[in-house]
This record gives C-alpha cells, structure tokens and sequence, in this order.
C-alpha cells in the first residue's frame, strides 16, 4: 500500500469517527436550543463563542493547525447555531405594543426566528408567559432618559416570571405624520409617555400639545388612521414604514444617546452560571429602624456592588414599599448564598429575579 493509500485510509477512518462524534454534538446542540427556548435565551452568544475556541485551540500541538482549526471551530459553531435556529423556528414572543413599536424590534433582534406578538399592556403581555400561551415576554425596565418603567418593575415584584436577559438597545425618536403635513401645521404629538419624556425639550421648543399613547407605535397606527395633518406621532422609522406615514424630523431626542434597558422574561430561571456577573434582586425590610441600611451594608459587605437600588410601593399596606436592586457580581457563588441568608435579619421578603452575565447591546 502507497503513502497516498495509507494516508486516504487514515482520513477515511477519522471521518466515520468524526461523523459519529458529530450526531453526538449536534444531539447536544438540539438540547441547548430546548433550554434557550424554556429560559428565553437567544442563539447568538459571542462570549461563549470565543471562550470555545480560545479553549479548544489549547488541545492542538502543532502550532502550524491552529489557525486552521480556528477556522474549523468557527464553522463547526455556524453550523450548530444555524440548527438552532432552525429548532426555535415557531416559538412565540410577546410584547407589549403593535408593531413598529421598540420593544417589537427589539424582541425581532433577540429572537429572529421567533414568531413576535404584541399585546394590549404591559400586563396582558407578562400573562400570555404565565398561561403559556408564549414562550417569552420582551418587557422595558428603563430608559436612559425618561427613566423606570414602574408598571414592568411591579410585575417583577408581584409576578411569578424570571428575568434571564437584559438588552439594551439605542432609541431613536422620529416626529411621524401623514404625507403631505408638515412641522409648521402640527399641533399635537402623541405617543407613550415614555416617548413624550425623551423628546420634552423638542416638545417644549415648538410648543406642541401632547396626548399619551400605549405606545409609540400605537400612536403612529393612530395618526395614520386619523388622516389628519396637524397632529404627529412620535415613534421609530420602522413604525412610519409600517403605516405609510413621512418621517418630518429625525432623532427629536433629548441628547445624543437615548437607550432602553429590556428584560427577556420567562417561566423557568436560567441554570446558575460562573459566568454570570450581574444580577436583579427584589426585596422588602421588616419594620425596625435601620433595616434598609443594614441590608444595603450587607450587600456591600459580602463583595456585591450594587449599580442601581429603586422604592416601589406595594399597594398593600400604606406606606410600605418593596426595592429593586441591580448588583454586579455571581449571586449563586457561595459569598451570594450566604449574603442571602444573612439578608434575613433584616428583610422580610427576598426574591432573586435573575442572573446573567451582563447587558447585551443589540
């Protein structure tokens, strides 16, 4: 037999092994798309990608292969994700709007194969994931300008979802109307209250009347239907597209970066990771003088920054308020646990919303 025989009966051999070794991965791979639907989790993950190659490259010796099994690695990751993608086909994500609204464009980047559905409120769109009748709720937590959405952080209070992911995501506010209006006509902009926040100075500077909408989408299918040139709304490019309205100015927002912090909610908490770096923490303090501050201490104590603490009231007892609090660092480390327990001595109630690694900007 010929080196050429010889080397032909070597790659033959390693290919039926790598075919089998293959379907064992790819069985993987359909496992980890179930997972990623059951915790509203998105295909693409670049952290993971590069953390996969920088370790498998440590496996080959020959200096010369790895750039090529660099390459090998990135295709054998394509290919996983595009059968992903093809699992996730048909899962169901809801949102709170019609389309055209951001948190629809938003869920669209998140979930490209998802099938997106809008709901009436913040609430009915949280409920379709408690009934089931969704796989995932794509849900505003703040925004840079206008600050917290109040109704979704009481629904982290109250409601039984998890948060296993928080996007952000750069908000571009655009004066919609119909076509043939122009600036000098308008007299009344409608949108989300949220919307009309960002864009007060633009609002104020041209003395505009405002009128709130569910949100910013909803306003744009208004205007639209309305027919009339001196009102606008204020919404997304994608929104004027969608109901065949002009855009009459770009970007009226206040400043020149204006972000909304979504969270993916789901009825499952996402698996403890070593990974993960951030986390949303709810609680209430017992009734005793200095117990907000002894809970805020032992945070800091155990290691745990804390990047935001916000009051909510809690509509049950008058003057009684329960806080949300984001914290860098693992929760689910042993320094968490105990710095969980120890919160007891204060608190009367503790709930752990979710932990994940950071925010993802889409």
């Amino acid at each position: 037999m010929s080196k050429l025989d010889d080397a032909r009966k070597i790659i033959n051999e390693t290919d039926k092994q790598m075919a089998a070794l293959f379907e064992v991965r790819m069985d993987a791979v359909g496992k980890i798309a179930e997972y990623k639907r059951e915790h509203g989790l998105c295909v693409e993950d670049p952290a993971r990608e590069k953390s996969l190659i920088e370790k498998n490259c440590k496996y080959i010796e020959n200096d010369d292969y790895k750039p090529y099994y660099v390459g090998f690695q990135k295709s054998v990751i394509d290919i996983s994700k595009s059968f992903q993608h093809r699992l996730l086909d048909g899962m169901r994500v809801s949102f709170s709007g019609t389309r055209g609204a951001f948190a629809d464009i938003t869920a669209a980047k998140i979930f490209p194969d998802a099938e997106i559905i809008g709901y009436k409120d913040f609430k009915a769109a949280y409920e379709s994931v408690v009934t089931g009748e969704c796989d995932s709720v794509v849900l505003p937590l703040e925004n840079s300008v206008g600050g917290d959405v109040g109704t979704v952080m009481d629904l982290c209070f109250f409601g039984p979802l998890f948060v296993n992911g928080v996007y952000e995501t750069e908000i571009v506010q655009n004066l919609l109307a119909v076509k043939g209006a122009d600036i000098g006509g308008i007299k009344t902009v409608i949108s989300h209250p949220q919307a009309l926040s960002q864009c007060a100075d633009y609002i104020r500077e041209h003395n505009f009347e405002t009128v709130e909408a569910v949100n910013t989408a909803v306003a744009a299918r208004h205007v639209s239907e309305e027919k009339r040139t001196d009102i606008a709304a204020i919404g997304s490019a994608f929104a004027a597209e969608e109901f065949g309205l002009q855009i009459l100015e770009k970007h009226i927002n206040a400043g020149s970066t204006n972000t909304t912090r979504f969270a993916v909610f789901t009825r499952a908490a996402k698996a403890p990771s070593k990974s993960d770096n951030r986390f949303i923490l709810l609680f209430t303090v017992k009734n005793s003088a200095g117990s907000l501050a002894k809970a805020v201490a032992l945070i800091g104590e155990y290691g745990f920054n804390l990047r935001a603490l916000k009051s909510r009231p809690t509509k049950e007892l008058v003057w009684n308020y329960y806080f949300y609090a984001e914290g860098e660092g693992n929760i689910n480390g042993e320094k968490g646990k105990a710095m969980l327990t120890s919160l007891k001595s204060c608190c009367s109630d503790i709930k752990v919303l979710g932990s994940f690694e950071k925010e993802i900007h889409i």
